[in-house]
């Protein structure tokens, strides 16, 4: 085999495992749906189970990328917190060595046999089947078929190294230099985004004999390999992280540092040779060509377990260490909330003064939202449409958090004033989070308009003002008015209500002047109306909340949503 058919061979073999193990993944986490999300939502405050909760999860959906970036995006959500994130990642950890295992019984067992069947079988179901269920199953027979061909693939690329001195003796040269090995395994895996990949990688290196046919060496020179993996699988979540908040952040910064601890711990044992006489010793069978991937996986578990183990007691400190290398900027605190504190919920007057200056705050945030939104379609701004989303995930958060506060507060002793407001007030926070969402809503126009240059007339643009600063004085007046309780101003945004719903009638129907006399183009007319829409699908939630403060925030039909709105419409 030449050079040029082991760099196919290589490439081919690692695309059809990634994409095996993709298809694989998402197979089992469409047949599981969304109660895998809900079961790691539901975590206890008992770091045991959340770590277990995490390999298990990360052993069905077979990725522990999928497990920490959902992890992340509960914590950036806030249901969960730090230290519960940090012990459900510790478990993803452990889960994420099932691949190894599963590399390892294609030697013992010979499953690459039944690859194709698996590929043919799964294609039928996926085709044929009515029913979702079936073909979720077909989804995952295919990706585990796809996968082991994959690493067929990646054997059969691999095979003539064992012939090659010169490839050989460096890879053996790297092995022997342990911080070097680490350094090359975390760079692997953060090239490819999948550390089950690199592993599969390593251990079919070893089976061909490219680190040597003297098995203990072999072993020396995979198992620093396997310890850079670990670290270099923590970019996904750092990924991830990079659009979250700042507890979202934080999760990602606690799995590289567990990550990149464990390895620096475990290095002299390496250089020592006593990890390696570890493992041999714990194996249950005898080190050969046939039983070195098993090896390998029984290095790649017995890091992740130790490490959680040792780690799981003191997740509180770790936390304490992230929350020092990440604190808490200004600028975190004007997106989340900061003065739901949990015992004044005894004294729900004082509790529900919080909230109702928490959702000022959320709404502030919302009104920025919806300005980047708006600049960004108009002035094609490019650099507002990343910040749109960071503001809707902050309105999500105060959604989250102001939610789980008011729930709690329904549990205690309520006067019948503060038991009225309270549902008034979930109401009031659901709107405002609607809000942020037609702001994204807008911001992916905005992206439309600009990668797809489509032009609004200066007629259109004229239009377009109007609407904004319709929409601008009617946010301003009810913002004030929840934050000051005034009838008013309450009042004053349902007027404005009524100049946007005319507005919305009179701009489509200007728009659709334009469109037939050729004034513009038919996909900016429509990229003007679902603005337009969208304008005034805000102004409906406004007044929603308008008319809530009207009614002294109390439970009564008619201070409820308009009566020309239906349930659907207001949380459209």
């Amino acid at each position: 085999m030449n050079a040029k058919d082991m760099i196919f061979g290589l490439v081919g073999g690692l695309g059809l495992f990634l994409f095996g193990m993709g298809y694989l993944s998402e197979g089992l986490k469409n047949a599981a749906g969304d109660s895998l999300r809900h079961l790691l939502g539901k975590v206890t405050k008992y770091p045991l189970v959340a770590m277990l909760v995490g390999a298990g999860v990360t052993c069905l959906v077979q990725s522990s990328s999928a497990t920490t970036v959902m992890t992340v995006g509960l914590v950036n959500a806030g249901l969960l917190t730090l230290k519960q994130a940090i012990c459900v990642v510790l478990g993803a950890n452990i889960g994420t060595t099932f691949t190894a295992w599963l590399v390892a019984g294609m030697s013992l067992f010979k499953i690459t046999s039944y690859a194709l069947p698996a590929v043919a079988l799964g294609f039928a179901l996926t085709v044929m089947s009515r029913r979702s269920k079936y073909r979720h199953v077909g989804q995952i027979l295919l990706g585990f078929g796809v996968l082991f061909i994959g690493i067929s693939f990646m054997k059969d690329a691999f095979s003539p190294l064992r012939d090659s001195d010169g490839i050989r003796n460096i890879l053996i040269m790297i092995g022997d230099r342990p911080v070097l090995a680490v350094l090359a395994g975390t760079l692997i895996t953060m090239l490819i985004q999948s550390s089950s990949a690199s592993i599969a990688m390593i251990q079919m290196l070893a089976f061909t004999g490219a680190f040597g046919t003297n098995w203990d060496e072999a072993m020396r020179v995979a198992i620093p390999f396997v310890l850079g993996d670990n670290i270099g699988t923590t970019i996904t979540a750092q990924i991830a992280a990079l659009r979250t908040n700042l507890a979202g952040r934080r999760t990602a910064m606690a799995h590289t540092l567990f990550n990149v601890l464990g390895v620096i711990v475990l290095l002299p044992l390496v250089y020592a040779g006593w990890y390696g006489s570890f493992v041999e010793l714990i194996s249950p069978v005898t080190l050969t060509q046939n039983t070195v991937m098993v090896h390998i996986a029984i290095a790649h578990s017995v890091f992740n377990v130790a490490s959680a183990l040792i780690v799981l007691p003191l997740a509180g400190y770790l936390e304490a260490l992230v929350v020092r290398l990440l604190p808490t900027r200004k600028r975190d605190l004007e997106v989340r909330p900061v003065t739901l504190e949990e015992h004044l919920l005894n004294t729900p007057p004082v509790a529900m003064d919080q909230v109702r200056k928490e959702i000022v705050r959320m709404a502030r945030t919302a009104k920025q939202a919806l300005t980047d939104a708006a600049d960004a379609l108009c002035e094609d701004d490019f650099k507002k449409i990343d910040r749109i989303q960071e503001r809707e995930d902050a309105v999500d958060d105060f959604q989250a958090q102001i939610t789980h506060y008011l729930v709690a507060l329904s549990s205690r002793q309520l006067d019948g004033e503060t038991a009225n407001e309270l549902p008034v007030l979930l109401h009031t926070v659901n709107d405002l989070e609607r809000i942020a969402d037609h702001a994204v809503n807008i911001g992916e126009l905005a992206t439309r308009k600009i990668e797809q240059k489509l032009p609004f007339s200066t007629l259109a643009l004229e239009e377009a003002g109007r609407l904004r600063m319709e929409i601008s004085q009617m946010f301003d007046d009810v913002l004030t008015a929840v934050a000051s309780s005034d009838i008013t101003l309450a009042e004053r945004a349902l007027v404005h209500e009524g100049v946007v719903n005319q507005l919305q009638v009179d701009l489509r129907a200007a728009h659709v002047q334009r469109l037939s006399k050729g004034e513009c183009s038919a996909m900016s007319g429509l990229l003007f109306i679902d603005f337009v829409d969208n304008m005034e699908k805000i102004g409906d939630h406004l007044t929603n909340v308008a008319q809530a403060v009207i009614g002294g925030l109390q439970w009564m039909p008619k201070h409820g949503p308009r009566s020309d709105q239906s349930p659907a419409t207001v949380a459209d």
